[in-house]
C-alpha cells in the first residue's frame, strides 16, 4: 500500500548564520504554522564529509549548478565568473564546506503533504536578493550571489531546504538515523487530514 501523501518528509538545516542572527524559533515558527510537524531535529557541527557528501548526492548537482550560476549572471547582464559550469561548482563546494562546518547547525525533518514543496516555498529562492518578500531568505537576510563571489564565500541564506520530495528521500536518511526520527500524532491533524472533520461537536 502507498503511503498517504501526508507521511512526506523534507529535510531542513539552519545554517551557521541563521544560528548566530538567533532565528532558530522564528524560522521554525514559520514552518509550524504552516501545519507541517517537525518529526526529527539536532544540533551538530557538521563535517566537512558530510558537506561534501550532502551536496554530491545527486550527480547531476554539479552541472546543474554550475549551468545555474552563469545563468543567473546572465539575467543580471553580468559575467559570470566562469564559463565552466563544474569550475564554478567547484569553487561553490569549497566555499559550501567552508561555511557549513564554521559552527553549530540546527538539523530538521518536517512532515506532511507537499511538505517539500511547502518548506521551499517558505523558504525561499536561494540567493536572498531575488527571494520574495515573505520568505525567510526574502525578510531576515540581504545576501547575493555578486557579493558572495566577490568576498569569496558560500552565500549566506540562513537555511537549507531539500528541493523536492524525491531530493529529500535521499538527504534525510544521511542526516538522520531511523530513531531520530518520531512518528506521534498531533491534534490539530484531524482538521488537515480527517476527511470528515469528525469529533469537533
Amino acid at each position: 500500500m502507498a503511503a498517504h501523501p501526508k507521511d512526506e518528509r523534507t529535510l531542513v538545516v539552519i545554517k551557521p548564520d541563521g544560528i548566530q542572527r538567533t532565528l532558530i524559533g522564528e524560522i521554525i515558527k514559520r514552518y509550524e504554522q504552516s501545519g507541517l510537524k517537525l518529526v526529527g531535529i539536532k544540533m551538530l557541527v557538521p563535517t566537512e564529509e558530510l558537506v561534501n557528501s550532502h551536496y554530491l548526492l545527486d550527480p547531476e548537482w554539479p552541472m546543474k549548478t554550475g549551468l545555474k550560476t552563469i545563468e543567473s549572471y546572465r539575467k543580471k547582464g553580468q559575467t559570470p565568473p566562469s564559463e565552466n559550469p563544474l569550475e564554478i561548482t567547484d569553487v561553490i563546494l569549497k566555499n559550501l564546506k567552508k561555511y557549513m562546518t564554521k559552527g553549530p547547525v540546527v538539523a530538521m525533518v518536517w512532515q506532511g503533504i507537499h511538505a517539500a514543496g511547502i518548506v521551499k516555498k517558505i523558504t525561499g529562492s536561494t540567493e536572498p536578493l531575488t527571494s520574495d518578500m515573505g520568505t525567510i531568505r526574502g525578510d531576515f537576510t540581504i545576501d547575493s550571489y555578486q557579493v558572495s563571489d566577490v568576498d569569496k564565500r558560500a552565500v549566506r541564506n540562513l537555511v537549507h531546504c531539500s528541493g523536492n520530495a524525491e531530493e529529500a528521500k535521499q538527504e534525510v536518511p544521511l542526516w538522520f538515523k531511523p530513531e531520530e526520527l518520531f512518528e506521534y500524532r498531533l491534534i490539530n491533524e484531524a482538521m488537515l487530514y480527517d476527511p470528515e472533520i469528525n469529533n469537533i461537536l
